[in-house]
């Protein structure tokens, strides 16, 4: 039994949105994560994976994409990302009714792999603009979407807040904890998400949507305040799920 995480499929079966223009690493990408997933995950593991799961903007237009994740080996247990449009956050119980036994949405809720709870929401980060100086150094940013930026990193804050709670009240004392944002950004060197993983003594915070080789050190990875930092972004893998736990 293992525990592995899997971010960014970003498939569309339905919604027909090819990846091949973001670069070779995603050329026939849904035969490599049904490949590697295959390889990697068996029957008795949990794979989470981090959001950006389907192009499509309607549950009806995905329901290609989630049999495909419904196919793969393992618990899937999936996180909203910000593309994952079909998904409500005010749906999420109907979302986890629905395809019980089949799909577990994490939202508002939490997990369970052996004696960890698993807690996350989609998270968020302010992303920019930001304004280069000649040397290329960050000299600005707008700062209008930043207030808002705010906002939307509060909402995401208390939705995890939640979750550690309803786990906390259940009588889990150790947590991993999934994003699908990275918990910084470029500006930062820590943030409200890294302090909540502190406060709640996380042992891993897990998260992905960093694409591109000059994104993919954007945010922490390692092993900062004692806490494992993953970014499990699939063209980052190759689309092969990395194991967070044994």
């Amino acid at each position: 039994m293992a525990l592995y995480a899997l971010g960014d499929l970003h498939l569309s079966f339905q919604a027909h949105k090819p990846m091949d223009a973001f670069g070779r690493v995603w050329k026939h990408h849904e035969r490599k994560i049904e490949t590697y997933v295959n390889k990697v995950v068996k029957p008795e593991d949990t794979l989470v994976l981090t959001g950006d799961h389907s192009w499509g903007r309607r549950l009806e237009e995905c329901r290609e994409d989630l049999a495909f994740i419904e196919g793969l080996p393992g618990r899937k247990i999936l996180l909203r990302g910000n593309h994952d449009m079909f998904w409500d956050a005010k749906k999420t119980e109907a979302l986890n009714r629905e395809f019980q036994g089949c799909l577990f949405f994490l939202q508002n809720n939490f997990a369970v792999y052996q004696d960890y709870a698993l807690v996350g929401t989609k998270g968020y980060t302010f992303e920019g603009p930001f304004y280069l100086d000649p040397w290329g150094r960050i000299a600005g940013w707008d700062e209008e979407r930043e207030k808002h930026a705010q906002k939307l990193v509060e909402r995401e804050l208390g939705r995890l807040r939640e979750s550690f709670r309803q786990a906390e009240a259940a009588g889990f004392r150790k947590f991993v904890m999934f994003l699908h944002y990275p918990p910084t950004n470029v500006l930062e060197e820590e943030s409200p998400f890294t302090r909540m993983a502190e406060e709640y003594g996380a042992e891993a915070v897990i998260y992905s949507h960093c694409h591109g080789e000059s994104r993919f050190g954007d945010s922490i990875r390692g092993v900062f305040h004692g806490i494992r930092y993953q970014l499990v972004s699939g063209d980052y893998l190759n689309f092969r799920p990395a194991q967070v736990l044994p």
